[in-house]
C-alpha cells in the first residue's frame, strides 16, 4: 500500500500541477499580464506547487527531512538526471545568460541554503522570508534583463488559454488545488511507511524516489522533445526550477513552519552533492567544447546521479 500511495500521490501531483498551470496562465491573460512576465513568474510558481505542497505537508506533519530531501533531491535530479539524459539523447546549447546571471544566482541560493542550515540546524521563519525576498529580487532582475533582449524565448505558455471561460478556469483551480492537496497527503504518508518498511530513513526516500517522481514531468517532456529533434530543453528553465525550489518551496514552507534538520546526512552529504553538481555544470559548459552539453557531458552528469542514488541507499 505504501508504494500505491506514493504512485497515486505522484499522479495527483502531476495532474494538479498541470491544471494549476493552465488556470494560472488563463487568469494572467485575463488580467492583461504580459506574456514574458507570465512565463518567468506565473508558470514558474505554478510548476513549483507540487514540491511546495509536499514540503509543507511534510513539515507540518513533523517530517522535516522529507521537506529538505524533496528540494535537495529534486535539484540534484534536475541537473544530474533530466539534463544528463536529455544531453545524451540530443546536445543542448548554452547561452551567455547561463554564466552571466542564471548560474551565479543558483549558486548564491544554494550556498545561502547551506549557510542557514549549518548555522542553526534549521531554516527559521526569518530565513524563509530572506529566501523568498531573494526570489523576488531575482525575478525583478530577470524580467529587467529579459526586456533588454530583442528576442525572448518564453516556453510553456499556450496562447489558446486566452479564450478560457471563467467557469472553466474556476474548475481547473479546484481540480488543481484538490489534486495537489490529496497527492501531497498520500505521497508523504506513503514515503514514511515505505521508509519504515525498508528500514531506511525518510530522507533516503525523499532525496531519491520522491525527487525522481517530481522530476518525471520535466524528464518526459525533455526526452520526447529531444527524440523529435525539437528544442529539447532550456538550461535556464532547469536552473530557474532549482532556484524556485530553494527560494519559494523552502522559503514559503519555513515562513509557515520552520524546517529542522532531523538527519545529519542532509547537511554532511546531500547538500554537498546539490552544490557540487550545480557547480560542476559551469566547467562542463566550457570544457572541452564551449557552450554545449553533448553526450559525453550528459553521461558524466547521469553517472554522477546514479552514484548519488546508490550511495543514499547504501548509507
Amino acid at each position: 500500500m505504501s508504494i500505491a500511495f506514493i504512485l497515486i500521490g505522484l499522479v495527483l501531483l502531476v495532474v494538479g500541477g498541470e491544471f494549476l498551470v493552465r488556470a494560472s496562465v488563463a487568469l494572467s491573460f485575463k488580467l492583461n499580464v504580459s506574456r514574458m512576465v507570465i512565463g518567468l513568474t506565473v508558470v514558474s510558481f505554478a510548476t513549483s506547487a507540487p514540491e511546495l505542497l509536499v514540503s509543507l505537508q511534510a513539515a507540518l506533519s513533523g517530517f522535516s527531512d522529507i521537506s529538505l530531501g524533496n528540494v535537495i533531491g529534486s535539484n540534484i535530479a534536475n541537473l544530474g538526471l533530466v539534463l544528463g539524459i536529455t544531453a545524451i539523447i540530443s546536445s543542448i546549447a548554452v547561452d551567455r545568460e547561463f554564466y552571466r546571471f542564471n548560474w551565479p544566482a543558483m549558486m548564491i541560493f544554494s550556498i545561502a541554503l547551506y549557510y542557514f542550515l549549518s548555522t542553526g540546524g534549521n531554516i527559521s521563519r526569518l530565513e524563509g522570508i530572506i529566501l523568498f525576498v531573494g526570489l523576488i529580487v531575482f525575478l525583478f532582475l530577470l524580467i529587467r534583463r529579459s526586456r533588454r533582449k530583442t528576442e525572448i524565448a518564453i516556453e510553456g505558455i499556450d496562447d489558446s488559454l486566452k479564450d478560457t471561460s471563467n467557469f472553466k478556469m474556476i474548475i481547473w483551480l479546484l481540480i488543481g488545488g484538490v489534486s495537489l492537496w490529496g497527492g501531497s497527503e498520500l505521497l508523504v504518508d506513503g514515503a514514511v511507511d515505505l521508509a519504515t518498511m525498508l528500514g531506511v530513513s525518510e530522507r533516503v526516500i525523499s532525496v531519491t524516489m520522491i525527487a525522481i517522481g517530481t522530476s518525471v514531468p520535466e524528464l518526459a517532456a525533455s526526452v520526447i522533445a529531444a527524440i523529435k529533434k525539437e528544442k529539447a530543453l532550456s538550461l535556464g528553465n532547469l536552473i530557474g526550477s532549482n532556484i524556485f525550489n530553494i527560494a519559494s518551496v523552502l522559503g514559503i514552507t519555513a515562513m509557515i513552519q520552520p524546517i529542522y534538520i532531523q538527519s545529519d546526512q542532509i547537511l554532511t552529504n546531500d547538500i554537498f552533492w546539490m552544490i557540487g553538481v550545480a557547480f560542476a555544470i559551469a566547467p562542463l559548459a566550457f570544457l572541452p567544447k564551449k557552450f554545449l552539453f553533448n553526450r559525453y557531458k550528459g553521461a558524466i552528469l547521469f553517472v554522477s546521479y546514479v552514484i548519488f542514488t546508490g550511495l543514499a541507499f547504501l548509507g
